[in-house]
């Protein structure tokens, strides 16, 4: 199977898209920088698949964040990917995880919220509380409620793979509910196991053979952390100095983790001193 990939396509005579994007690797890749509880990992990788998809159909160069935020076990969860399709994520949690924990079990009393960043032009936000059974459901109201865009997700995840598809009524006003029904009829007929280990071309003719489909070329989704050295290193030096101080005398050294990939970064004193000697405005040194 081609995964790691997201694949966008319309239906010739009805006012219909539909995305399939199916990952392994970088699913992986993303859920690698903690010791995830099983179903905080599967949570990631709903959320994963779910702003893979939603990225797939912006119109502009930029970002899409999607996070849970709530007082359950799962305090956050949060995925952000840009039209590149460069994703990266993380979950915050306390506590032991029920293995049959559902999403409410999870986040407790919460809502989702819908960060949209265009390079150019301005940043959106949408907020929804947390109204349905699965995060699948969730984002469906929000399309209803706030893009007035009948919009059907299926997601699946398993230890290794996470794959989902979208079907949403193109906003030209021609779409017929009826169609629209029809292809969803057609699409919950997939199975966790076929949208694991099919064949984009497979998987959309065992659906779809009755349809005239144009398929696009197929997007990379890659697991891309930002983090790097420099700058962590700049973080350390908008910490106040008495904080600098105390744990340079503490441990002789300052460490940093990112939870995005699990990189550790570590900076000696001599590091520190070195790191604050470089600003224009500051005679700063740690001792």
């Amino acid at each position: 199977m081609t995964s790691n990939v997201l694949n966008r396509y319309l239906f010739e005579n009805l006012s219909v898209r539909g995305e399939l994007v199916q990952l392994d690797e970088t699913y992986q890749q993303l859920t690698s920088g903690q010791t995830y509880p099983a179903p905080v990992k599967a949570l990631l990788g709903e959320l994963l698949v779910a702003t893979t998809l939603l990225t797939a159909t912006m119109k502009f160069e930029g970002s899409i964040t999607i996070q849970l935020q709530g007082d359950g076990a799962v305090s956050l969860a949060v995925i952000n990917g840009d039209h590149n399709q460069q994703v990266r994520g993380v979950a915050r949690w306390e506590g032991e995880i029920p293995e049959s924990a559902t999403l409410h079990q999870l986040m407790g009393k919460g809502h989702l919220v819908i960060t949209i960043e265009p390079e150019q032009g301005e940043r959106y936000q949408g907020i929804v509380g947390l109204d349905g059974d699965n995060l699948a459901e969730v984002l469906e109201g929000y399309f209803e409620h706030s893009e007035q865009l009948k919009t059907k997700l299926w997601i699946h995840t398993s230890e290794t793979h996470a794959a989902g598809m979208l079907l949403q009524v193109l906003p030209d006003g021609t779409g017929s509910p009826d169609d629209f029904e029809h292809l969803e009829q057609l699409t919950a007929t997939i199975s966790a196991e076929e949208l694991f280990s099919l064949q984009a071309n497979d998987l959309l003719y065992r659906l779809y053979h009755q349809e005239e489909i144009k398929l696009f070329q197929p997007q990379p989704v890659a697991f891309q952390c930002n983090c790097s050295r420099q700058r962590t290193g700049r973080a350390i030096t908008t910490l106040p100095a008495d904080e600098v101080n105390k744990l340079i005398l503490q441990d002789g050294h300052i460490t940093l983790h990112c939870d995005y990939c699990g990189t550790t970064y570590h900076f000696t004193e001599d590091d520190v001193n070195q790191l604050f000697a470089g600003q224009p405005d500051s005679d700063r040194t740690i001792h």
